[in-house]
């Protein structure tokens, strides 16, 4: 798309011991993050003949990856996607999370919920991060947890935040994010294409050459 960029994480993914459940308990099961097929370990492996409900075609990849086959892929967030799966008779789900979620809930849907992975955040923004930063670069959040590790790693680095322009993959990232960026904007759709599409329009408005994108 004619940008250069610069992944900076914020996080490290490692898995956590979980003991799957009985299958059967289950009508579903729901992915909200590609993190968890990723990292989820051998006891997915029991659970594939579930029809699986993703957030996102990243998420859906992931899963597909993972041996799910009966993937039903919603278009917005985890709340929508709990609407879609009510809306098709879903009455007990499972969702595989991370250790730190967005505790979703629905009152058609019985939800069990097991974390198998943490997102442990670094202490400090990744030296390619900030350059990339001081260098006019926009930055790319991912999540709304995301967004306020960054929000903080920006202020403990000593950056100047009106100095910074921020592009999120939801309006939740975006308010996360807080106040007092150059400018911010969310992406039209909560997914990865949207987000770049979105930063392609804004480096060529502002003329910045490169797009950094911490995650």
């Amino acid at each position: 798309m004619g940008m250069r960029s610069v992944v900076a994480p914020l996080f490290e993914i490692r898995p956590l011991s979980w003991l799957p459940p009985e299958p059967t308990r289950f009508d579903a099961l729901m992915l909200t993050s590609a993190n968890a097929p990723r990292h989820a370990g051998p006891g997915l492996a029991g659970l594939t003949a579930l029809p699986c409900y993703c957030v996102g075609e990243t998420t859906a990849e992931a899963a597909r990856a993972a041996g799910f086959g009966d993937l039903r892929i919603g278009p917005s967030d985890g709340d929508a996607l709990l609407e879609i799966a009510a809306d098709q008779g879903v009455r007990s789900l499972l969702h595989l999370s991370g250790r730190d979620h967005v505790g979703l809930t629905h009152a058609r849907v019985d939800i069990t919920r097991i974390p198998v992975y943490a997102a442990e955040p670094f202490d400090s923004l990744p030296a390619a991060a900030a350059d990339a930063l001081r260098a006019g670069a926009l930055a790319l959040l991912h999540s709304p947890r995301a967004a306020r590790i960054f929000a903080a790693a920006v202020d403990a680095a000593g950056l100047d935040r009106a100095a910074i322009r921020i592009a999120a993959i939801s309006a939740a990232a975006e308010r996360a994010a807080g106040p007092g960026w150059a400018s911010s904007a969310a992406a039209a759709a909560p997914r990865d294409q949207a987000l770049l599409e979105l930063a392609a329009k804004l480096c060529k408005k502002g003329g910045v050459s490169g797009t950094g994108m911490p995650q």
